[in-house]
């Protein structure tokens, strides 16, 4: 077997107030809600602080329940200093027309087989967003967003289109960082998250779910191929759980 040569950790993010209330979230920008903001204290910096984890430079998307995760990380370990870079291509999955509906309703008028297939296959995307979703002037017009070009801004999305812009990212700007030796921490979201996972493990993650907070580590030797199994910083009964509440559709 390969000996592991680099590693790198991964983040998705606290509970957020549309986590909180089993809305499809995607591009609209919300905060952590108070769970959130505890979790990433109490379940991600303290996973860390006990690994005695430290790095380098970190890697997060434009929005802000991500930014808000990291810095709260960051703080936590006395890593506030680092080097932070934004990127929009880390941003969660854009959910299309589904934006800011209840996932329990849409699964009630759609069905709930197909609400899963629009969550969790591969290319099949939910209907674009409309100008008419109470939500599409705020996404537009997040200031945070405004240096992405017109041919750049998703109306939908899936897994496949979401990976088109994370896959280069990780390999432009991440990857090189990790070979010229810096420990690196990526904070970022449920779907671009699981698109890298998938690019780096080459396998079906259709039922994969990462939970929300629990760090994960991954090992790679020095052609950059994954050692090893991921490995969450948390027990296996608390991964399971976390993992099944995130798969779940919600009875709200």
């Amino acid at each position: 077997m390969h000996k592991a040569a680099y590693s790198v950790t991964f983040v998705r993010h606290g509970e957020s107030e549309w986590n909180k209330m089993n809305l499809f979230c995607g591009w609209h920008d919300v905060g952590l809600s108070e769970e959130g903001e505890w979790d990433a204290l109490e379940v991600s910096a303290a996973a860390l602080k006990r690994e005695n984890m430290c790095y380098d430079i970190a890697f997060t998307s434009c929005l802000r329940r991500a930014n808000q995760t990291l810095d709260i990380i960051l703080k936590e370990l006395n890593l506030s200093d680092i080097p932070v870079r934004q990127l929009w291509r880390l941003n969660e999955r854009h959910y299309g027309a589904l934006t800011g509906f209840n996932k329990r309703q849409m699964a009630d008028i759609y069905g709930e087989e197909q609400v899963q297939v629009w969550r969790r296959s591969f290319n099949v995307p939910p209907p674009a967003i409309e100008p008419t979703n109470p939500y599409y002037h705020a996404i537009k017009n997040n200031p945070r967003l405004r240096h992405i070009s017109e041919q750049d801004f998703p109306t939908t999305e899936t897994l496949e289109t979401t990976m088109e812009r994370v896959v280069p990212e990780w390999t432009d700007s991440i990857i090189p960082e990790v070979r010229g030796g810096k420990r690196v921490l990526v904070v970022a979201h449920g779907t671009s998250l699981r698109g890298l996972v998938k690019h780096i493990q080459d396998a079906d993650i259709m039922k994969f779910n990462l939970p929300n907070s629990i760090p994960f580590i991954i090992d790679f030797d020095e052609s950059m191929k994954m050692v090893g199994g991921i490995r969450f910083l948390a027990n296996d009964d608390t991964v399971l759980k976390a993992m099944e509440k995130v798969a779940s559709i919600g009875g709200k």
